[in-house]
């Protein structure tokens, strides 16, 4: 095991690898610094375009991306007071007044450091905490993987929702569109109205592409009269070594922060976003000044940013050993896993352990070049916010979405399924259905189905099917955590609990 570690870290300096995490970074950060795109959005283009790449090679590009987006969102957030990504809503809470002020260089330095520290200690947790998850998985059997899938699908329908009820009917109409074509086990042929095209089933691809890109290609030609207001951006002498200080005599600030990210990160479907507003939270809690935050406090800056680039590395430790992703962007990734053949859990660690380690070594090397790329480019980003017009780049995108989900299987009809669902996730959006629930209904729908299947096929076997769900030790704690997740904003909701965003 040793010399595999050391193999990866040495395979990703080789200069194909640390290009691809360059440039993933780089165009990381500026997908992350425009208003109305995502890492979700810019990972699920890239995807197929990975189909061509070593499985490593792929893998680097797209954490690289992964990073650098989260990352990226800081910048809207200070300048514009617009999060470039949903992880950065907590950061403009502070971000923006400190702009305003006349310090968004000392703001956007500030988040700078921040997140490279908070994302290292993510991928620290993620590299001790995979491996021992990873040989745990290996005692899950198809009851198992049936209430893992439940539990999933309850977590990212009542988080990623404003409405419990629309969380789970997004989550329900996924797991529908997964039975389409031919049945796992059995081989029944479903809901294909006789159309050969679909007996294979919905491509998980050309659904990504078209849930997550097109609706905001949409939203972004609606929105292409607005203009922003770029607060200036000026560099200042000896910003970067004060921050720096500041930050080193307030160590509990940091490691709380990213451990919540952490934390987050690993409850499937949390996302960034709630990362920073929990970690904003905790921080106003905690601090000796509560009313300093909401006024241009670099301590709310610190707490969102460390936050939600810890939740990066938190997000992919489920998806890594269970198949189960963290975020929305994680989920996306975990087709780029599916797509090279490589199947979540313990194979990752073993059979293709050179190119799981190398992935997530690269995910270090990812957030420490996050320190000279985010503060060097600043000027250029703070530019590109508002010159870069829609009408240039929405049709730039839908000619990618086009040419990746037709580039799979070379097969227009996965053209045509992208833009159906790109179409139906835009009108789902507007009547409150996030493609979240939906999309992760469509990758655990199979699962879900197959572990259903195979746990009533040997409860029959054994004379007793309630047996084989209810009385395995490992199925009856994730029967807890699922009734839980479940009940959690119900209760939540009677509690009257008070929100991260209402203390600033």
């Amino acid at each position: 095991m040793e010399t595999t570690l050391f193999a990866s870290f040495l395979n990703v300096f080789s200069p194909l690898n640390l290009l691809f995490v360059i440039v993933g970074v780089g165009s990381g950060i500026v997908v992350g610094a425009l208003p109305g795109l995502t890492a979700t959005m810019a990972i699920a283009i890239l995807v197929p375009f990975t189909f061509a790449m070593a499985p490593i090679h792929g893998l680097v590009l797209l954490g690289g991306i992964y990073c650098g987006a989260i990352y990226g969102g800081s910048f809207s957030a200070i300048l514009i007071n617009t999060p470039g990504t949903p992880s950065a809503i907590a950061t403009t809470f502070d971000g923006y007044p400190m702009a305003r002020k006349g310090d968004s260089y000392k703001a956007i330095v500030s988040a700078t450091i921040s997140s490279v520290i908070g994302g290292l200690i993510g991928v620290g947790f993620l590299i001790f905490l995979s491996p021992p998850l990873s040989k745990a998985s290996l005692k899950f059997g198809p009851p198992e993987f049936f209430w893992l899938t439940a539990f999933g699908l309850t977590i990212i329908a009542t988080l990623a929702s404003k409405s419990i009820l629309k969380g789970l009917i997004g989550g329900a109409f996924g797991l529908l569109i997964s039975t389409i074509g031919i049945a796992p086990i059995g081989g029944d042929v479903r809901f294909t109205f006789g159309m050969v095209s679909l007996q294979g089933g919905i491509g998980l691809i050309p659904a990504l592409i078209g849930f997550f890109c097109i609706p905001e290609v949409i939203i972004m030609l609606v929105k292409r009269g607005e203009h922003y207001t770029v607060l200036p951006y000026r560099k200042q002498k000896n910003v970067v070594r004060n921050i720096f200080i500041h930050l080193v005599k307030k160590p509990i600030l940091i490691l709380r922060s990213a451990v919540i990210g952490t934390v987050v990160g690993i409850i499937p479907g949390a996302g960034g976003n709630i990362a920073g507003m929990v970690s904003y939270n905790e921080a106003v809690r905690a601090s000796r000044y509560p009313h300093r935050f909401g006024k241009g406090h670099i301590d709310g800056i610190v707490a969102s940013e460390a936050s939600n680039n810890a939740e990066v590395s938190g997000s992919l430790i489920p998806l890594l050993t269970l198949g189960i992703p963290g975020a929305p962007p994680a989920a996306v990734l975990l087709g780029a896993l599916l797509l090279q053949g490589m199947r979540p859990g313990a194979d990752l660690f073993t059979v293709h352990a050179g190119v799981t380690y190398t992935f997530i070594f690269s995910l270090i090397l990812a957030n420490i070049l996050i320190l000279p790329m985010g503060i060097f480019s600043g000027k250029m980003v703070s530019k590109l916010i508002t010159n870069l017009p829609a009408a240039f780049l929405a049709p730039f995108i839908v000619f990618l979405t086009i040419i990746g989900s037709f580039s799979i299987n070379n097969n227009i009809f996965d053209v045509y399924v992208m833009l159906f669902f790109g179409l139906l996730g835009y009108v789902g959006r507007r009547l409150g259905f996030g493609p979240g629930p939906i999309v992760l209904g469509i990758i655990l729908g199979a699962i879900c189905e197959q572990g259903l299947v195979q746990s009533i096929l040997m409860g029959r076997a054994a004379g007793n099917v309630l047996t084989i769900f209810f009385t395995r030790p490992i199925s009856i704690i994730l029967i807890v955590l699922t009734i839980s997740s479940a009940c959690w904003p119900i209760i939540r909701k009677a509690i009257g609990g008070p929100k991260a965003h209402e203390k600033r």
